[in-house]
């Protein structure tokens, strides 16, 4: 046995480390004052960098710094000229129209009239459409998915997306660096070898770029020569559709629209796009003058931690405390923070029925357990919780009053909110609103009540683990 020595570091050594100790804690620091708005996170993040400050730094260079925002804003200004100031006046009642100036001047895009939407749930009802327009295409596609699977679903849309590039339409597929798998995402690959140009959004091998993982484009998007747009919150994966029957393992809504609200989606695509590849698509096919195609009013909504950031969270926020009778919610992911759970708690004071369907058990066990953990803070919230049953219900639905609507692909949590790049479009018409609610009717008669009471009475140790995961709120 040789005696362990221990060697203290000189007077030199020691004065190095304590300077380097100071400075990195304060260079944080100040960054963290300076760029952080919330006051729990910039408390959060300064305790960890005195506490631990070469850890920390890493930690908050990894998951703290906004280097989106800088980017997004330049692209902005290049498109701003794009942006037209018209905007349309809906016909419908004064707490409704008020919601909508609030939406116009949250996300300085206007409203247009003349929209044709028709719904689509699950696979079975969206693939075969899609895949009929894009067999049509004759001169371009633009497509953006979160999840695209390399299974009989994906084979189908990469021959018809392949067929259509060799029939010369110009082809475009953007799929996330993340959700489609990172280290080798197959699908990608039998794109390329297929002779379609396809992109991977903030995927980088550069570990100074590592950051950008926690960022990713959640959109599900299709436009089809600039005049039939698909958008909603339906992935591509054989799990989408009824396949053997009875099999399905998530359902979902997906959406069809024409009328001048196809280019609102084909604008969210080309900044994206030109985000990723610098590719401006500038070229006429991608902007076709679009006429009415129905009575709907739509207005589209980006988010994500660029410039777009809260955008989602304010028009929500907007809604619960404009609406009057009645506010539905479906989603699968419910994490809300404090603000908009206020906003739930001050509308459901004032007598508006607030319904939030989520699924009795959802494809993330982590988020379950963080689901369940929050909903027992909801004590004193006048709100009824439905859990629906299996298949996993993926569907992202708010509707209020009957008139208004908002579909797309964001959750209720805080990683849809500010860390995902989400589009959704808002709706002004009732004959619509009126069918989405038609929607939600049949699940909540699916569903089974859930009250903090039945989740107060769990075991012990369950309770723990839920609380447990709910920390992880900010990053689930």
């Amino acid at each position: 046995m040789f005696p362990l020595h221990l060697t203290w570091p000189s007077p030199t050594e020691a004065t190095l480390m304590v300077a380097l100790y100071v400075l990195l804690a304060v260079t944080v620091s100040i960054d963290v004052l300076l760029k952080k708005s919330d006051v729990r996170s910039a408390l959060g993040w300064i305790g960890t960098v005195w506490l631990a400050p070469i850890f920390g730094s890493l930690l908050y260079y990894m998951f703290g710094i906004n280097r989106v925002t800088r980017r997004a804003l330049k692209l902005g200004r290049l498109d701003a000229a794009s942006r037209s100031s018209d905007s349309a006046t809906p016909t419908c009642v004064p707490n409704i129209a008020l919601l909508s100036q609030v939406s116009g001047k949250i996300t300085e895009s206007p409203l247009v009239a003349g929209n044709a939407l028709t719904i689509l749930e699950g696979g079975d009802q969206a693939y075969p459409q899609m895949l009929e327009a894009i067999g049509k295409a004759e001169h371009c596609i633009a497509m953006s998915s979160y999840i695209f699977r390399d299974d009989e679903a994906g084979q189908e849309f990469v021959d018809a997306l392949s067929a259509a590039a060799r029939r010369g339409v110009l082809v475009r597929v953007l799929i996330d660096g993340v959700g489609t798998g990172y280290l080798y995402p197959g699908i990608y690959y039998r794109m390329k070898r297929s002779g379609i140009t396809v992109a991977r959004f903030l995927h980088t091998w550069l570990p100074w770029r590592m950051p950008f993982l926690n960022m990713r484009n959640h959109r599900k998007l299709l436009v089809v020569d600039g005049s039939i747009a698909f958008m909603g919150g339906i992935n591509i994966g054989s799990e989408n559709c009824d396949r053997p029957p009875g099999q399905r393992e998530v359902q979902d809504v997906h959406f069809r629209v024409t009328g001048p609200a196809a280019g609102i989606v084909m604008h969210a695509f080309a900044r994206d796009w030109t985000f990723t590849t610098e590719e401006h698509l500038d070229q006429d096919c991608w902007w076709p003058k679009l006429g009415t195609r129905g009575a709907s009013f739509a207005r589209g909504l980006r988010s994500g931690p660029d410039a777009d950031i809260y955008k989602i969270e304010l028009l929500l926020g907007a809604a619960l405390n404009l609406a009057q009778k009645r506010i539905r919610i479906v989603t699968p992911y419910f994490l809300p923070d404090a603000r908009l759970q206020f906003a739930i708690q001050q509308a459901g004071l004032r007598g508006v029925a607030v319904e939030i369907v989520i699924p009795v058990r959802s494809d993330q066990r982590l988020m379950d357990w963080a689901m369940r953990g929050h909903l027992r803070f909801f004590r004193h919230v006048r709100a009824d919780i439905i859990a629906t049953p299996p298949p996993f219900d993926h569907t992202k639905l708010c509707t209020v009053d009957g008139e208004w609507s908002l579909i797309g692909s964001s959750n209720w949590d805080v990683r849809s909110f500010r860390l995902n790049f989400e589009f959704d479009l808002e709706i002004i018409d009732s004959d619509f609103t009126a069918k989405l609610d038609g929607l939600i009717d049949a699940r909540i008669a699916s569903g089974q009540t859930l009250t903090p009471d039945m989740l107060a009475a769990e075991p012990v140790w369950i309770r723990l683990r839920n609380a447990a995961a709910r920390l992880l709120m900010p990053y689930l």
